[in-house]
């Protein structure tokens, strides 16, 4: 079935709309999601399609969320505010609590803490607001043994990362990203949903898995007080519910910064467009020492709560090893749990976004990432 496709590409990039064409024409007829690229600096791809969907449309990111956030915790250690050596408790004393004396910002960042969730877990209310899963977090005991193994960090690493910016800035996480980022370049990726933006956000719709992907869902392991149960709150009291979590007007208000922003897919690629190229007038963000810090491999292989092979940089996840192996070396960014993905490949100089409404089978980057990524590295390659 032919739909309709909007928007426009680069000279050079005709390819990247087919193969947007054609995944689309295969999906639900409910489909709806943008996709969006620069290259140093120059937006090249620029499309979206489904009915109701603008490009000016807002998606929930999820966890491409972190990836916002930690672009916050990079500036401040390029500036030399946050040192990523020094332990955790010089910015955060309560941090000690329970032998975590010794972890350092580095090990923090790398999802190396072992501070996955909370031995009751989080209330709905404290999931809205970091400073309250901060205050949680500071009292309780690792569940591992800081340093001696990794395991995403789903639900608290943006609370974590952010407490150490307010003490050390005194302002929160959010103010520093909208003041320094956000609003300079007009990015429609916020932390904070101001009201006025409100009607532009298309609420998150449920999975349709198919009969045989429903069978395969059922046979996952999901034990609520698993780590990894923990780690995305299931053993509390009130379990969260992914699939509805951003369609809760408070939490888009509010931002946190694990799972609470809210983008375009021009918002995506247009934060890492900033961080790594010149945008308009303006010089990266990002020196090329900070990008190669925070893209370098800290934690690689078996992810104790993903139970799965993952990479990690500093709070970005390395996509080039785990999902898209021909992207360049140092790759870093984010992709967000109903099928959002972002990231910079500072080696092709791209930047690239892409947002969908429905949650996505199995959760994750969505797999049509994997074509449209691709098409749009070979158009960057070839165009040099």
């Amino acid at each position: 079935m032919t739909r309709e496709i909007h928007g426009t590409v680069a000279d050079g990039f005709e390819a990247v709309r087919q193969e947007f064409a054609a995944f689309v024409a295969g999906e639900r007829a409910d489909y709806e999601g943008q996709l969006c690229a620069y290259v140093h600096g120059r937006r090249v791809v620029d499309l979206w399609a489904g009915d109701g969907t603008e490009a000016t449309s807002l998606y929930a990111a999820y966890s491409a969320t972190k990836g916002a956030a930690h672009l916050v915790v990079a500036l401040l250690v390029q500036d030399g505010t946050l040192e990523l050596d020094r332990k955790v408790t010089y910015y955060w004393p309560e941090f000690a609590a329970e032998g975590k004396a010794g972890v350092t910002l580095r090990e923090l960042l790398a999802h190396r803490a072992g501070l996955i969730g909370t031995d009751t877990g989080f209330t709905p209310a404290e999931l809205l607001d970091d400073r309250l899963i901060a205050e949680r977090l500071a009292d309780q005991r690792p569940f591992w043994r800081p340093g001696a193994t990794f395991g995403y960090h789903a639900t608290t690493i943006g609370a974590l990362s952010g407490e150490v910016v307010r003490r050390a800035t005194g302002r929160t996480l959010q103010e520093v990203y909208e003041e320094r980022v956000r609003a300079p370049y007009a990015l429609d990726f916020h932390m904070g949903l101001p009201a006025v933006h409100d009607p532009r956000f298309r609420s998150t719709l449920p999975m349709a898995p198919t009969p045989e992907q429903r069978l395969l869902l059922g046979e996952l392991p999901s034990g609520t007080h698993s780590v990894s149960g923990i780690a995305f709150n299931r053993h509390a009291a009130v379990p969260t519910d992914l699939e509805s979590l951003p369609n809760d007007r408070l939490l888009r208000a509010k931002g946190p910064a694990s799972v609470g922003g809210v983008a375009s897919a021009r918002g995506l690629a247009g934060l890492y467009a900033a961080a790594i190229s010149e945008v308009g007038e303006r010089a990266p963000l990002l020196k090329p020492d900070t990008v190669a810090e925070v893209g370098q491999f800290h934690s690689v292989g078996y992810d104790v709560v993903a139970r799965a092979h993952r990479a990690f940089g500093l709070g970005f996840q390395l996509p080039a090893d785990t999902l898209y192996p021909f992207l360049g070396a140092g790759t870093f960014g984010h992709s967000g749990v109903a099928g959002c993905q972002a990231f910079a490949d500072p080696r092709a100089g791209l930047a690239y976004g892409y947002t969908r409404r429905r949650f996505a089978f199995p959760g994750g980057a969505a797999p049509e990432n994997e074509r449209l990524v691709l098409a749009v590295h070979r158009a960057a390659s070839e165009r040099g």
